[in-house]
């Protein structure tokens, strides 16, 4: 090798630059393809093995739809209960004290009570809509008991009071009874046409003593073309009492008055075929058989009892 070609060979090629945009287009597309296959190796690392962050999400997320789940339980848990006391409400303590059942709910659906669509962007939006129906269903069912339970405890205090305002004795002395008039569908002794008959009639002698069958106050006191003389008693709780065809009326409206006590005389006025007493027991409104409430076991030294001690009562006048 000459010393020529010693030097050709040693010294730095030289040529033309590769202009600016070249360098920098290649600079671009290593970065890019660096960027993509960073991103697939992310996707792939993503898809089969979960990051710390994403694992710690997804594992609050499971305790988050277990918990809902868990209060759903407790809610269906009280429901329940709840349904346990209205049942026993219904059939055993308002029979009890005679007072109506509570009317029905118009829906049962928890879903009634919540929007749904105000939870549509949640993953758990069912599970949220249900858990808040449920809530508030229950938060109405529980104030529906309690409004009844204050009534019941009202009741129960009055307990006594309500006691002595159901009618319970005969309207008149059993002895001094000759017949009994049968409560219901009859044929009309004086139109001769099928009629129901609203209460029960007892014969007997003129001016026969009427005793009131429960404490209450005179609410009518008046002469009926039909009943002719007759006393409307008031007892409270839904009971109303009507003695009619008397003779004569021994109480005025607004007196108050005790079992036992003699408020009129047996007699014949009105529409009448004989002297006898027409005696009715109203019970909300509704006309309801009297023999269903007097004692037929009660002795004649009770019901003697009842009308003495009736005597020694002092009333207040209103």
């Amino acid at each position: 090798m000459t010393a020529n070609d010693a030097a050709l060979h040693t010294a730095p090629r030289t040529g033309p630059k590769r202009p600016l945009r070249v360098r920098a287009y290649r600079v671009l597309r290593k970065v890019l393809i660096g960027f993509i296959m960073a991103s697939v190796v992310n996707f792939v690392f993503s898809y089969f093995f979960h990051t710390p962050k994403v694992y710690n999400l997804g594992h609050r997320n499971t305790e988050l739809l277990m918990q809902y789940r868990m209060l759903q339980d407790k809610i269906d848990l009280a429901s329940r209960e709840l349904s346990e006391i209205e049942s026993r409400d219904k059939g055993i303590y308002r029979s009890i004290f005679a007072l109506d059942t509570i009317p029905p709910m118009n829906s049962l659906d928890p879903l009634d009570y919540v929007d749904p669509s105000r939870f549509a962007h949640s993953r758990y939006g069912a599970a949220i809509s249900y858990a808040g129906g449920s809530l508030s269903l229950l938060r109405e069912r529980l104030y529906r008991q309690s409004v009844s339970l204050d009534t019941l405890q009202v009741m129960a205090k009055d307990k006594e009071r309500m006691t002595e305002a159901i009618p319970a004795i005969w309207p008149l002395d059993r002895n001094r009874i000759r017949n009994i008039g049968a409560f219901g569908i009859r044929v009309h002794p004086i139109f001769k046409t099928v009629k129901r008959h609203d209460g029960v009639d007892f014969s007997g002698e003129k001016n026969t003593p009427i005793y009131a069958t429960a404490d209450g106050v005179v609410s009518k006191n008046t002469v009926e073309s039909g009943y002719g003389n007759s006393v409307v008693i008031d007892h409270g709780y839904g009971y109303q009492t009507r003695y009619a065809h008397l003779n004569k009326s021994l109480v005025k409206v607004g007196q108050r008055v005790h079992r036992g006590e003699k408020i009129a005389l047996m007699g014949n006025t009105g529409r009448s075929t004989g002297t006898h007493l027409h005696y009715e027991v109203i019970y909300r409104g509704v006309h309801v058989n009297p023999l269903s409430y007097v004692s037929r076991d009660m002795s004649d030294e009770d019901f003697r009892k009842i009308i003495e001690s009736a005597k020694n009562v002092i009333y207040e006048q209103d």
